[in-house]
């Protein structure tokens, strides 16, 4: 774990991880709320996207870290970057080579690049989270608190209402 980036980054600010492994899979949301044994909404999706100006230039990741019960808001995202940018869905090409993670893995922190992160307010309402660690089926608890500590987050309401 000495290598480990996700490890190395919680470590910066004072978390310790302890990594828990379910062989059952963790792959969505509701297999990693199931294996923990906490709810949905307790469970962080780190979602990556392409932001760029209306022309197509200035292309920058952005991570979204929202509550596995949510779906994000593509133009609440957009409108926290303001100057008219847009946002796409990043490509799983996009996101393992600015990340050094594959999709399904991408923890909140530990990227390759510094990013841009959006953390939506609703996950603060939760005493413990649990967040994907960048191994597949490995994830770990943090508080929400030290979350966005952790990855320097901005703290926003990104997630789609219905």
């Amino acid at each position: 774990m000495e290598n480990d980036p996700v490890a190395q980054s919680l470590r910066a600010v004072g978390v310790e991880p302890e990594f828990r492994t379910f062989p059952e899979g963790t792959d969505t949301a509701a297999q990693a709320a199931a294996a923990v044994g906490c709810e949905l909404g307790a469970i962080v999706k780190s979602l990556l996207f392409m932001a760029s100006d209306l022309d197509d230039s200035n292309k920058e990741l952005i991570l979204a870290l929202v509550s596995g019960a949510d779906r994000l808001d593509e133009n609440k995202l957009a409108a926290e970057l303001g100057n008219g940018k847009r946002v796409r869905k990043a490509t799983a090409r996009e996101v393992e080579e600015r990340t050094g993670f594959k999709i399904g893995t991408v923890p909140p922190v530990g990227h390759h690049v510094a990013l841009p992160v959006f953390l939506d307010r609703v996950l603060m309402d939760h005493r413990v989270l649990w967040a994907a660690s960048g191994v597949r089926h490995r994830v770990f608890s943090i508080s929400p608190v030290m979350l966005a500590a952790a990855s320097g987050a901005t703290i926003a309401d990104v997630r789609q209402r219905d």
